[in-house]
C-alpha cells in the first residue's frame, strides 16, 4: 500500500494530467464560446471531485460551482510578445524550495495597459502570466492577490506562435491559484508589472468577499 506521500504525489500528477488534457481540448474546440464552456465543466469537476482539490472538506460541503462570469468576447487577444527592461524575482515554496523568474518580454493589452511575461527559470521552464485587475480584493471581485492568466508548466496555456512571437490571452479563462482556497499552498502573485487598474469583469471570480 503506498504511503500518505506517494497516494498524494499521484493524485497531484493525475490533477495535471487532467489539466493538460482540458487544455488541449480548449485549444482544439470549435469556438472561444464552446471552449469556455467546456474549461468551466471539467474545472467545476476537478474542484469538487478530484482528491488533489484546493477547496477544503467544508467548501466542497456546499459547493455549487465556481463563480465564472459568462465569456465576453471582446476580452480575447491574441497579442505580440514585446521586448521588456530585464528584471526577476524569486518566490519561497514550501515544497520546491526558492523558485526564480525572469522577465523575458511584455505584452500590451488593448484598453487595459501592459503586462509582463515571465519564464521559469528551474527544471520544466515554461511562461508564467498572472494579473490583478481593479476588482481585486472587493466583495463580489476578483482574488486580492491576482489570477493566472498563463501558466505553462501546468498546463495552463491557451496557444502561441513561435513565428509570429505571439500568444493567446483571454482573460475569460482567468482561474484563482490554489492558495485562493486553501492557505496551505504557496502561489506566486501578481508582480508590479502584472497589475492592470481597469475592472476585469471576466474569468473565475472570488466568492470570499475582501481577501489578501
Amino acid at each position: 500500500m503506498p504511503t500518505t506521500n506517494a497516494r498524494t504525489a499521484v493524485e497531484v500528477v493525475d490533477w495535471r494530467r487532467r489539466v493538460f488534457a482540458l487544455y488541449d481540448a480548449v485549444r482544439l474546440a470549435e469556438s472561444p464560446e464552446e471552449a469556455h464552456e467546456l474549461w468551466r465543466i471539467e474545472r467545476d469537476d476537478l474542484m469538487l471531485r478530484h482528491p488533489a482539490t484546493p477547496l477544503l472538506p467544508a467548501d466542497r460541503a456546499l459547493f455549487e460551482g465556481l463563480p465564472i462570469a459568462s465569456y465576453d468576447p471582446a476580452w480575447r487577444f491574441e497579442l505580440p510578445i514585446l521586448t521588456a527592461e530585464p528584471g526577476g524575482f524569486e518566490f519561497a515554496t514550501g515544497t520546491d524550495g526558492v523558485v526564480p523568474f525572469e522577465r523575458v518580454g511584455r505584452v500590451e493589452v488593448p484598453d487595459a495597459g501592459p503586462l509582463d511575461v515571465w519564464r521559469l527559470m528551474s527544471y520544466g521552464g515554461g511562461l508564467f502570466i498572472p494579473v490583478r485587475d481593479g476588482l481585486a480584493g472587493h466583495p463580489g471581485g476578483t482574488y486580492g492577490g491576482g489570477r493566472y492568466l498563463v501558466d505553462t508548466i501546468k498546463g495552463a496555456d491557451l496557444g502561441s506562435d513561435a513565428v509570429r512571437g505571439t500568444i493567446v490571452l483571454d482573460f475569460n479563462f482567468a482561474y484563482n491559484p490554489s492558495c485562493a482556497y486553501d492557505p496551505a499552498w504557496a502561489c506566486p502573485l501578481a508582480q508590479p508589472g502584472n497589475v492592470l487598474d481597469v475592472p476585469v469583469p471576466v474569468g473565475e471570480l472570488y466568492a470570499g468577499g475582501t481577501n489578501g
